[in-house]
């Protein structure tokens, strides 16, 4: 039996709840964006057991060498799982295309939540609006959000480096200079096919590890990659 969502989380945003206490050790990793070598990489440097779950914060595909490749990887192993990006639901929407990508491969894609959760724990792509509601959210917002200012964009403030409030978000999307890690927010897009690295967190001993890339896959501008600021704690 699946667990229940917890209060105030019930959408029409489709939504996983995972029963923590049926893995050991759990890690979530950030943006793959078709890094296939990399994720093999980082997944080797865990030592995973069949017992341990992996979840990813979406942009599985795209800009990186072997798309198709990633979703071969999770799609064969079960203890491997993600919420669809924004770059995944492109895909769903007909508004861009990999020829590299079978018919499976889309049904798996539409098959993915927007939302995974356990414990106090919420993991999505984009992030969440903390000034109102979650059920108020709508896919696009979670998928994309970043910036609280009125213009959006790359304009301070962004919804994780301000968040006061639990649950705690894992997510990717905006890349990082570093990975982000307060009580409320943990970002992990540390831009691994714009040659930064691939990051994973471990939510049981509250640790991160990283591997580098082979080669930088796609450039990026340094005004679009975010360098994030220290937590402001409440007195």
């Amino acid at each position: 039996m699946q667990p229940e969502l917890p209060p105030g989380t019930e959408s029409s945003i489709p939504h996983e709840r995972i029963d923590s206490t049926a893995w050991e050790d759990i890690y979530v990793v950030g943006d793959v964006h078709g890094c296939r070598g990399t994720l093999e990489r980082l997944l080797d440097s865990l030592e995973l057991s069949p017992d341990d779950l992996v979840v990813f914060v979406g942009d599985l595909l795209r800009k990186g060498p072997d798309s198709s490749g990633v979703l071969e990887l999770l799609r064969t192993r079960p203890n491997l799982r993600a919420v669809r990006g924004n770059n995944e639901q492109k895909l769903i929407d007909g508004r861009s295309s990999l020829d590299s990508l079978t018919d499976d491969d889309l049904s798996y894609l539409e098959s993915l939540p927007a939302v995974l959760s356990w414990d106090d724990v919420m993991v999505v792509h984009g992030g969440i609006d903390h000034r109102k509601p979650f059920v108020d959210h709508s896919l696009t917002e979670v998928l994309n959000a970043r910036s609280l200012a009125p213009e959006g964009g790359y304009n301070r403030p962004y919804w994780f480096e301000t968040r006061d409030t639990l649950p705690r978000v894992f997510f990717g999307h905006t890349v990082l200079a570093k990975p982000l890690e307060s009580r409320y927010a943990v970002g992990l897009d540390t831009g691994c096919v714009y040659g930064g690295q691939l990051t994973a967190y471990d939510y049981r001993a509250e640790t991160l590890r990283s591997v580098d890339p082979p080669e930088t896959y796609h450039s990026r501008a340094a005004d679009s990659i975010v360098n994030p600021q220290p937590e402001v704690r409440k007195s």
